[in-house]
């Protein structure tokens, strides 16, 4: 059996600090791999690769199409994970409101559409009895244009600001502001084909709404009990995501239970870093997608 070679698909901007890739390619390059990271707008010949792994593409945001563009020729040239149908319909955040329909609960949303007008932000907020609220695009990753807001505080201006940039992009959505992000914070349960294999709870720093370990949040493992395993089952089925390598379901407590905050399929962080057995779960998936490469 001939080598298995693997790209992992990255940006030209990755962090140095960047570590739980570091424990996936080591997990693979055990079982024989010959592990390689590229940027995904690099001049690479993906044919060469005998299966593409989407985990750090992180600046795609703002080029969905050429993205998109991209995972199609992938596609046509080796195997891609998680596949393309997943990719494109989770790189917008409007999958929500399908998964709310289907019965997931979700975090309150008032949508906007692709270039609407600015509304009455206030207004919104009066109308459903909501005291702050929070802005983001559903074109976006990473709290690019998000914000939290409430009348009388001065931020109203700079909500009504990043809803004119995100509605350029795509919709926009309105939701309240949920203060248990600054005390419970946000639990990430890591899926591999579909089984929870790790959670981790992400707390930001004090006075801050934002998770990610690039503005100094706090993150640690988080156990698997069951409400928060069961939401994450009843979201991937609800998603039609039986065929998902890896997934990442976000969750923040609303009026005491989790509610679903974003569904991740495309390139989320797996925090291998809390949990490198997982890493090797993933592993093995991947060299189980692979079957023999040789008969490739």
């Amino acid at each position: 059996m001939r080598t298995a070679r693997i790209v992992l698909a990255s940006y030209r901007g990755l962090p140095s600090s960047e570590r739980d890739d570091l424990v996936l390619a080591a997990a693979l390059e055990r079982r024989g791999a010959r592990v390689e990271t590229r940027p995904w707008d690099s001049e690479t010949d993906w044919s060469a690769f005998d299966l593409c792994l989407l985990r750090s593409t992180w600046d795609y945001t703002g080029r969905r199409e050429a993205f998109l563009a991209w995972i199609d020729e992938v596609e046509r040239r080796t195997l891609l994970h998680n596949p393309g149908r997943l990719v494109r319909e989770n790189v917008d955040k409007r999958y929500l409101a399908r998964l709310e329909a289907a019965g997931v609960p979700v975090v309150p949303t008032l949508w906007f559409p692709r270039d609407a007008e600015t509304p009455d932000l206030a207004a919104c907020l009066e109308e459903r009895g909501w005291s702050r609220g929070f802005l983001k695009p559903a074109l976006g990753a990473s709290s690019e244009l998000t914000v939290p807001f409430a009348p009388g505080d001065g931020s109203l201006r700079a909500a009504a600001r990043l809803f004119r940039a995100a509605a350029a992009r795509g919709a926009v959505l309105v939701q309240p502001y949920l203060e248990t992000v600054e005390t419970e914070g946000e639990i990430s349960v890591i899926l591999v084909e579909g089984r929870p294999t790790h959670a981790v709870r992400k707390v930001p720093r004090p006075g801050d709404w934002r998770v990610q370990d690039d503005f100094a949040a706090h993150d640690e493992r988080h156990p698997l009990d069951d409400e928060i395993v069961a939401l994450a089952a009843r979201v991937l089925s609800a998603a039609d995501a039986a065929d998902a390598l890896y997934a990442r379901v976000d969750l923040l407590r609303h009026e005491a239970s989790w509610r679903l905050n974003e569904l991740e399929l495309v390139e989320p962080s797996l925090f291998f870093r809390h949990a490198p057995e997982a890493a090797e779960t993933l592993a093995e998936a991947v060299f189980a997608r692979l079957g023999d490469p040789g008969a490739r």
